[in-house]
């Protein structure tokens, strides 16, 4: 698989995650525990009809150390995230938590045989000044001390995780199976121990459920293991900030959201940070 191809690969999870709040709002009533629970348990079936091509032997030569790793990166980084918003329901909280895509492109410059230039860096900033324009200009209550660090945990989290993903490039991305449902039993733990149980309300509620589970719960994360491993590190962290744009224009076609100036001037700024990292990953 070419650099090239495994980076719009590694993209489509941006795509996918671009509906996670949709989708989570149509999900309603669920506490996020439970839904992180239930999607990640289809996102693990998934992941076994996904090994089933390969076989499943190919699970078998892989160290529990990774194992471990991955399934802390993605139950830890949900795990923060949700308790971030319960503690800090506020757009500061959601402008932290999406600081992992500056961080990924930061910490690539740590990785071996990656090359990290100015404009990367630039390039992460601007499209970060816009997905700030879009965070900021949400409604919200003002941010707890506790919440806000929660969220910059879970950016780092999630940016260690995507990171050291390079270093594993030779583990078969079949082993994100084990991880979803790993963190599916730990969420369902985690679930019985801080949330009570409330189930999806009516056919569209469990659609959107299943949409999640099978999306930007699921799919995405295999798709972005490929990008990470094999893909352009630094221009799939700087592109990653057209999630927050992307995820508000769904809103706006759902009928959730206004259009609005801001939007306009996000989405300029955005585009301009990710052209200025595609131009340094191509020089």
């Amino acid at each position: 698989m070419t650099r090239s191809k495994a980076t719009v690969i590694g993209f489509t999870a941006v795509l996918m995650w671009a509906l996670l709040a949709l989708f989570t709002i149509g999900s309603a009533p669920v506490p996020p525990l439970l839904l992180n629970a239930i999607c990640f348990g289809i996102g693990g079936l998934i992941g076994l009809v996904w090994t089933a091509r390969q076989g499943f032997g190919v699970l078998k030569g892989i160290s529990w150390k990774v194992y471990a790793f991955g399934t802390a990166g993605l139950f830890g980084y949900h795990f923060l995230y949700f308790t971030a918003f319960r503690l800090s329901p506020s757009a500061e909280t959601g402008l932290i938590a999406y600081l992992w895509p500056l961080f990924i492109v930061l910490l690539s410059g740590l990785l071996p045989g990656e090359r990290l230039r100015a404009q990367h860096v630039i390039g992460a900033l601007v499209a970060f000044a816009g997905a700030a324009v879009i965070v900021l200009g949400r409604e919200g209550e003002a941010g707890s001390a506790a919440g806000l660090a929660l969220a910059f945990l879970c950016a780092l989290t999630w940016a260690g995780y995507s990171v050291l993903s390079r270093r594993l490039g030779d583990v078969p991305t079949e082993s994100v199976t084990v991880f979803c449902l790993a963190t599916a039993v730990l969420s369902v733990v985690a679930h019985l121990a801080l949330e009570t149980p409330a189930w999806p309300e009516g056919a569209m509620g469990w659609a959107a459920v299943l949409a999640l589970g099978i999306g930007p719960v699921g799919v995405a994360f295999f798709t972005w293991d490929i990008g990470m491993k094999r893909g352009d590190i630094q221009l799939l962290g700087v592109a990653s900030y057209a999630a927050p744009l992307l995820s508000t224009l769904a809103l706006v076609a759902a009928g959730i959201a206004r259009p609005t100036w801001t939007i306009a001037l996000a989405a300029v700024l955005i585009t301009g940070g990710a052209a200025l990292a595609a131009r340094a990953a191509k020089s």
